[in-house]
């Protein structure tokens, strides 16, 4: 899904959430090659290329409002965008971040990988390696956008920006660290069932179509 549909979508899935017209939203998607920037001071200048070579690479740029600095999405890399009403848990931003870190930890584990956090650095490593990224917003404790795992993106699109404008720590991915190609369905499966079991809830999943139907 191009990444302005998305938000399109996740605005209006957030403005049902906080109305109660709908419940708890969890979207699992991939979008097309897209740079995103969040509220960082001066994060855009960790975009390492030019209007001209983006418009080549056909590579799209967003200024957006979530928290953090600028990072890649693109094929073969897993988004989440939860749109939880917090009040339902506690109201904790920094306890809702380390739930999603554990939920990616976890999922990496799955597949013999043993992942971890760093100390003052939002996100989740391997080895030194970032291999999943955090950006969220919470506005009157109802959150969106989420986090980015990386399963079988082209690592080479981060060598055109500063990720997360941390300059001492490279990008990896779980078929990087495997040595072959993973499946995207599995690892979504995992994703789902590990966000049921540190959330405590249980998902239903739902069209694209039935959901609009929801909010409408």
């Amino acid at each position: 899904m191009p990444f302005e549909d998305s938000l399109a979508l996740q605005r209006s899935v957030f403005t049902a959430r906080r109305a109660g017209l709908i419940d708890h939203v969890f979207m699992l998607l991939e979008h097309p090659p897209t740079f995103t920037i969040g509220r960082r001071h001066q994060a855009r200048r960790h975009l390492l290329v030019d209007e001209n070579e983006l418009k080549q690479r056909a590579i799209q740029v967003h200024e957006i409002d979530r928290g953090g600095d600028i990072t890649y999405h693109g094929p073969g890399q897993l988004v989440g965008y939860p749109i939880f009403d917090l009040t339902e848990w506690y109201q904790d931003v920094y306890r809702y971040l380390r739930d999603l870190e554990e939920v990616l930890i976890c999922v990496v584990a799955d597949f013999g990988l043993e992942a971890k956090r760093i100390d003052g650095l939002t996100g989740v490593w391997v080895q030194d390696e970032k291999i999943a990224a955090l950006g969220v917003k919470v506005s009157w404790w109802v959150t969106m956008h989420g986090f980015s795992l990386n399963v079988n993106p082209d690592l080479r699109m981060y060598h055109h920006i500063i990720p997360c404008g941390i300059f001492d720590k490279s990008v990896t991915s779980l078929s990087n660290m495997m040595n072959k190609e993973i499946d995207m369905g599995e690892v979504s499966k995992l994703l789902i069932k590990h966000m049921a079991r540190v959330f405590e809830i249980e998902f239903e999943e739902i069209t694209l179509p039935h959901l609009m139907k929801r909010i409408l």
